[in-house]
């Protein structure tokens, strides 16, 4: 396997989805559990688990895949090792990974703890993440095709 885990792009999520997904992640963040079971409802919660999955690939591989320093350390060994405190934080708190509530509470804390100073405004990086995925969406869209 290469060092680089970014082995090839991914491919663009469905606008709805990525609105959807945010709005799950935020209003989880936000300790909103109506908006976020009124959420998970409406999209279902295999659906849902899929979508979300497919946001942390989005937000975590890019930021922890490791360039070819020759092993000398770098920015991305810090990054690596931030996300390993994260997992072992997870592993101790007993969050499921495999559930919405644990795969969004994952991304609130990576985005808390990896990219954000201090705890900073989790909130609009969130904001930040969605819109850049709406954008990736929306530019993948047949331009014959609209949405939303």
């Amino acid at each position: 396997m290469p060092e680089n885990t970014v082995i090839a792009p991914l491919a663009p999520m469905e606008p709805d989805d990525v609105a959807a997904a945010f709005a799950y992640i935020q209003a989880w963040h936000t300790r909103d559990i109506d908006t976020a079971s009124a959420v998970a409802d409406d999209i279902g919660p295999e659906k849902l688990c899929r979508m979300l999955l497919d946001v942390a690939a989005r937000v975590f591989v890019p930021i922890t895949a490791e360039d070819d320093h020759d092993g000398e350390p770098c920015a991305h060994s810090l990054l690596a090792a931030a996300l390993g405190r994260l997992l072992l934080e997870l592993t101790c708190h007993s969050v499921c990974l495999a559930s919405s509530r644990g795969i969004a509470d994952t991304i609130v804390r990576f985005t808390e703890t990896v990219l954000t100073e201090d705890h900073g405004d989790v909130a609009d990086v969130l904001r930040q993440l969605e819109a850049a995925g709406m954008r990736q969406a929306m530019e993948a869209l047949p331009p014959h095709r609209t949405t939303m």
